[in-house]
């Protein structure tokens, strides 16, 4: 036995690191199998990273998709798309519906097997469960599910040390709103959905923008007669009954694919496509990718008419083939699909190198993504992405477990439609009732 000051401060069945929708679900299937369990977050208030978005932010999916368990949108407007401030409230009133124990305002600095013997305070077996150091205290559990989710960590190019002290930049974790940033043009840099929005953000308060075009593929807000995201979500759950994996990890050409953009559409002015040809058109600077910068001038690839293209071909290289394919399997008789229009639009100028002060550019926004942050687990079990090695969501260490990650099981795991269902999955391998028994890796 340890002790007193080795003691830990608290002692729990299952810790689960996150509250926000995926560590939320968890507690909704933890609850329905018995499971004694407790959720730590870092944030002072609940409402998950959507907290992090900017001021006239949409859900990109439709009202339809929010199939949180136990709380289904069910208003009059299932194919809207719900503001920021409206996504923040549907979470806190949804963590009061299930009774979801969380302590907030703790953050988690290490997580590590517990093998001291102090496990027999809960009645653990030796060498079993987790120590888990917060800055409110230790914990001690049986079960550790990470469920801290995979924007965490903003990435920003190690170059954009090498700017000039005046120009202010911001990731887009950090952007709110175009008053942030002082007068004059503004870079963007990456065109995933976040790039595009802010772009548009920044273009309806009048500013000058100039944009650096990523690898991120163009999509229709609509596609025979549905919402894009519904012909995926139906893809994502029910592909596979018809022979139709492309949306299951398992199929995926590599793990790297598992960080691929998503289709560039926005929730915002009722929903609609962003086409970086029309971004051009309304008066946005596009560039190619960025490559770096020194001092005062950036410089990007000079490839800008290759790389529109590759955006506009991407939904029809991939997606449209899947959901056509779903939607003949399954005999669903949508509309045919209108074609692509024709758009050879080019920038009169797109040259590689930019130089800041000639364009009057006072702000850069690194709309370039994040990575994930488990700084805190102090045990192997970490691909070479940064990816806990799993089984749905069941780590190859006993006891640790993971939901809420891009493509855990399939394309939409991480989303608010199909979070729950790898939530239940775990709290069922918890509580060992998968099938009457624990269920195999």
């Amino acid at each position: 036995m340890p002790s007193p000051a080795e003691a830990p401060d608290h002692e729990v069945d299952t810790l689960v690191i996150g509250a926000g929708q995926a560590g939320l679900a968890t507690s909704y299937w933890l609850s329905r199998h018995g499971v004694e369990h407790q959720l730590l977050d870092q944030r002072p208030e609940l409402g998950g990273g959507w907290q992090d978005r900017w001021d006239s932010f949409y859900l990109n999916t439709p009202n339809f998709a929010f199939l949180l368990p136990g709380m289904t949108y069910d208003g009059p407007e299932p194919d809207a798309f719900l503001h920021r401030d409206a996504v923040i409230e549907l979470f806190r009133n949804y963590a009061a519906r299930i009774a979801a124990p969380v302590q907030l305002g703790t953050e988690v600095t290490r997580v590590t097997q517990a093998h001291t013997g102090s496990e027999a305070h809960a009645g653990f077996t030796a060498n079993t469960g987790f120590a888990v150091e917060t800055n409110q205290g230790r914990w001690l559990a049986r079960n550790v599910v990470l469920a801290n989710g995979a924007y965490q960590r903003p990435r920003i190019p190690a170059s954009a040390a090498r700017l000039p002290r005046h120009i202010r930049q911001l990731h887009s974790h950090d952007y709110r709103n175009p008053a942030q940033l002082p007068g004059g043009a503004v870079l963007v840099v990456g065109t995933g959905q976040s790039g595009g929005q802010i772009t548009e953000d920044l273009l309806a308060a009048g500013r000058e923008v100039h944009l650096s075009v990523s690898a991120c593929p163009e999509a229709p807000r609509r596609y025979r007669g549905k919402d894009t995201f519904y012909w995926l979500l139906q893809v994502n759950l029910h592909g596979p009954d018809y022979a139709i994996n492309g949306l299951q990890a398992e199929n995926l050409p590599s793990p790297a694919a598992r960080f691929m953009c998503n289709p560039l559409i926005s929730g915002n002015d009722g929903g609609h496509s962003i086409r970086l040809r029309d971004l051009g058109r309304r008066g946005v600077r596009l560039h190619g990718h960025f490559e770096g910068a020194d001092d005062r001038a950036l410089v990007f690839s000079d490839d800008l008419p290759a790389r529109l293209a590759l955006a506009e071909a991407g939904f029809g290289q991939r997606m449209k083939v899947m959901l056509d394919a779903y939607i003949a399997a399954a005999g669903i008789g949508a509309p045919a699909a209108e074609p692509a229009p024709a758009d050879d639009w080019l920038p009169a100028e797109s040259g590689a190198l930019l130089d800041l002060d000639a364009e009057g550019i006072t702000s850069i926004i690194w709309s370039t993504g994040y990575g994930l942050d488990f700084g805190f687990l102090d045990i192997p079990v970490l691909d070479e992405w940064n990816y806990p090695r799993h089984s749905r969501g069941v780590t190859e260490v006993p006891g640790l477990y993971t939901v809420g990650l891009p493509w855990l099981t399939r394309h939409a795991s991480s989303t608010v439609a199909l979070v729950g269902a790898d939530a239940e999955y775990v709290a069922g391998h918890i509580a060992g009732h998968i099938a009457g028994h624990v269920a195999p890796r």
